[in-house]
């Protein structure tokens, strides 16, 4: 079926939906795991649920639907996972609640078949490539009373105009690709997401110039490998339309930047292998574009680099960080580090660390290596001990930390362009919002100052947030 007819078609199974609820006032409650990739499938999950008459709780006790969007990049997500549906069962055997489960973690044969046999209370299971098809799944379970089990191993096409429901009212997300070839070692996303698939440039300019129409200030551009944004399909001679000048990433980046209202593009996540020249003179020249750059280097080692299958080694992450810094003004990096991969010696991880003090990350997402079922580095012999990847990520943990002062320093006395984003959690007399390097800032200010762009002069730091004045 073509993409248009099948959303055409789920757009009728929302409306027999909500016929078959009538006037009842039901309620949804969606908990998601894992990337930004995932909560903006999550924001289409909503959106086609409030399609369908139903109303959001947080409260999963008073909830008619209870929607779980699963990852399977950490293990603790599958211990979330199974702890949630355990707590569940007693609600659902007194309400009658419907337990649906999509996302990553349904394409592994061995976690649906666990679900089958220890939790077969549950009424939906549905994959990655079929997320576009739960108002059917839901319109059968209600109808004819029956579970459902909708996951395809086959890569799914790319459907556009299901509804959504975004978490914020000035920040979006906008899924430009899906899936992944890189095959790193150490990753699942590949097996579970699928070969990489690149929207039609139209259609993600369409989206950000509606969003941009909306009041939206802020747009990240989501992908697992966003710069190589229509690679295959230029290698593989796969039809695509050139719309605004759009043949590349660099160019949709420059693009977007024309988009009037506009102010603040991010991107997530690239891979340093593809950081071309073209992709970093766009940034430096897009003045939307912010300058911190997620930069992924998982190792600096350039050994567990190569059996990371991570496709460059340590010099050639430091020559690209030198290039970066040299055309881009202002650059702000953070990364992901994974800390004991299997057969990581002491002495391998001291170049992780050589790495860091070098570069100095704005921000470092550090993490212990997980064994991912299905992974080349799940079957590998030599794993390390669970005391020295804790030992290491320590050490890693106090470089980084020993370093964010000195990187906080800079931004004291300095104006900054600053997105507020409502009250402070810890003090409702203050507000919060983030800089164009995503650092936190805490001032004084009204209310009303919500979700606009402000200059703000930061005035002390505090470890993990800066303090500011409203200029």
């Amino acid at each position: 079926m073509e993409t248009i007819e099948e959303i055409e078609l789920q757009k009728e199974y929302m409306k027999k939906v909500k016929e078959i609820n009538g006037d009842k006032k039901l309620k949804y409650n969606i908990f998601t795991m894992g990337c930004q990739l995932n909560e903006n499938d999550s924001e289409k999950l909503c959106g086609m649920l409030e399609e369908m008459g139903y109303e959001k709780t947080e409260n999963s006790n008073e909830a008619d639907i209870c929607l779980f969007n699963t990852c399977c990049v950490r293990e603790n997500a599958e211990d979330k996972l199974f702890g949630k549906l355990g707590e569940l069962k007693k609600i659902k055997e007194n309400t009658g609640m419907i337990i649906a489960i999509g996302g990553c973690m349904m394409q592994e044969k061995h976690i649906t078949d666990k679900i089958k046999e220890s939790y077969p209370f549950v009424d939906i299971i549905f994959g990655t490539h079929t997320l576009h098809k739960f108002p059917e799944d839901l319109f059968k379970t209600l109808d004819l009373k029956t579970k459902q089990e909708d996951v395809i191993n086959i890569d799914g096409k790319v459907y556009e105009g299901l509804p959504i429901k975004r978490n914020s009212n000035i920040k979006a997300s906008v899924t430009i690709m899906n899936g992944c070839n890189n095959f790193c070692s150490f990753c699942i996303v590949p097996y579970v997401r699928g070969r990489e698939r690149s929207r039609q440039p139209k259609d993600i300019i369409d989206e950000v110039r509606e969003l941009a129409k909306q009041g939206y200030k802020e747009i990240t551009l989501l992908g697992q490998n966003v710069n190589s944004y229509l690679r295959v399909e230029k290698q593989k001679n796969i039809p695509f339309e050139e719309y605004d000048g759009v043949n590349s990433f660099a160019t949709l980046l420059r693009a977007i930047n024309k988009i009037d209202g506009i102010e603040r593009i991010r991107f997530v996540s690239p891979h340093p292998k593809d950081f071309t020249d073209d992709v970093i003179d766009a940034i430096a020249e897009c003045d939307k574009v912010c300058k911190l750059i997620h930069l992924p280097l998982q190792s600096g080692n350039t050994d567990i680099l190569r059996i990371m299958n991570r496709k460059y080694t340590k010099e050639q992450f430091l020559d690209l960080v030198d290039k970066m810094k040299n055309r881009i003004p202002n650059l702000t990096l953070s990364t992901d580090i994974i800390v004991g991969f299997p057969g990581e010696t002491d002495e391998q991880f001291e170049d992780t660390l050589d790495v860091v003090r070098k570069v100095k990350f704005e921000q470092i997402y550090m993490f212990i290596y997980s064994r991912r079922v299905g992974t080349p580095g799940d079957k590998m012999p030599n794993q390390v001990p669970e005391e020295d990847k804790h030992r290491r990520f320590d050490k890693l943990k106090a470089l980084y930390e020993s370093q964010i002062e000195e990187q906080n320093e800079k931004y004291v006395g300095t104006v900054q362009k600053i997105l507020v984003e409502g009250e402070s959690k810890n003090n409702p007399n203050t507000l919060t919002g983030r800089t164009d390097s995503n650092k936190v800032v805490i001032f004084e200010g009204s209310k009303d100052l919500k979700d606009k762009i402000i200059d703000v002069k930061i005035t002390s730091q505090h470890m993990w947030y800066l303090k500011g004045e409203i200029k």
